[in-house]
């Protein structure tokens, strides 16, 4: 049986991915379609529309420029604009088997094809074994866990700490007080999960979605970007993320005021005072240096 694969999202990640996927069909045509799909939004260029665009120069000139996509990459538009990326909603409406691919994959690397490591999590074992090779080459390196809920909540939870080491950043403070802030945000990415979804196995965090994308966000992530600017004042979450990304969104702002109010509904926001801290700040509640502060409260 050959299979068909299609990327929905083209933003830097979802063509960083096509590059990836491009290349792995065309190594594995006894199992994939080597066509595959890339959809996007709907939008223009300095007047020109994206899609057309990228199907002429095989180029994202948007949000990977620079980058020549796979010849085998087609472009579909999404015209009404309601695509969703949460696993719960795809399973739910699709009726499904879903997963989720996270790690420390910055993705003009990956389109480099510079060497990097990912985390697929999953509900079923087979599902596994077939998207590891949907995914899977000599550049990017891929392992299964059958863990899908602990590695999707990674990956929304370390743009929250991400945020705060741009904070760091941001305040001039040093590797010292950022390593400690990424110490402290992953015990509580930890301690939420266990919480709030169930027990995870401990070795998911070990993997590329766990510890090492925590790292790489944490120095060279967009959250961590915006945040630093953040300190300067002068200017809004959203109006930096206009100004600095291009189009791209800014995810731990948003995570962090969701995450927030689930600890308020359950009396728990001091049980994740970096959490806490990192709402605060970015809606303008607090100001930046309160994030010092906090640290140094700690016992």
């Amino acid at each position: 049986m050959v299979h068909k694969v299609a990327i929905v999202g083209g933003g830097s990640w979802g063509s960083a991915l096509s590059v990836i996927v491009g290349e792995s069909v065309e190594r594995k045509k006894h199992l994939f379609d080597t066509s595959v799909k890339l959809w996007l939004f709907r939008e223009e260029v300095n007047g020109e529309d994206l899609a057309e665009l990228i199907n002429r120069q095989h180029e994202n000139v948007k949000y990977l420029p620079g980058i020549q996509l796979p010849k085998n990459i087609g472009i579909e538009v999404d015209e009404k604009g309601k695509m969703c990326v949460s696993s719960v909603i795809i399973q739910k409406i699709l009726k499904i088997p879903v997963a989720a691919l996270n790690g420390a994959n910055i993705a003009p690397e990956v389109a480099e094809k510079h060497f990097c490591e990912a985390t697929i999590g999953v509900q079923r074992e087979q599902d596994g074994q077939l998207l590891k090779q949907v995914f899977n080459i000599p550049t990017f390196h891929v392992n299964v866990v059958l863990d899908l809920q602990t590695v999707e909540y990674c990956g929304a939870l370390k743009n929250v700490v991400a945020c705060a080491a741009g904070l760091v950043d941001g305040l001039k403070f040093g590797t010292n007080t950022k390593s400690a802030v990424i110490r402290i945000g992953f015990l509580e990415m930890i301690n939420f999960i266990k919480q709030f979804v169930g027990e995870p196995s401990m070795d998911t965090f070990h993997e590329s979605c766990g510890i090492a994308d925590l790292i790489a966000t944490c120095f060279s992530g967009r959250n961590r970007k915006v945040c630093e600017a953040f300190v300067n004042g002068g200017r809004t979450i959203e109006e930096l993320e206009k100004e600095l990304l291009g189009g791209q969104k800014l995810q731990g702002p948003y995570t962090a005021a969701q995450i927030y109010g689930a600890l308020e509904r359950r009396g728990l926001v001091d049980k994740y005072p970096l959490i806490t801290t990192v709402h605060k700040i970015c809606s303008q509640q607090w100001e930046p240096k309160m994030l010092i502060e906090i640290l140094c409260s700690q016992k």
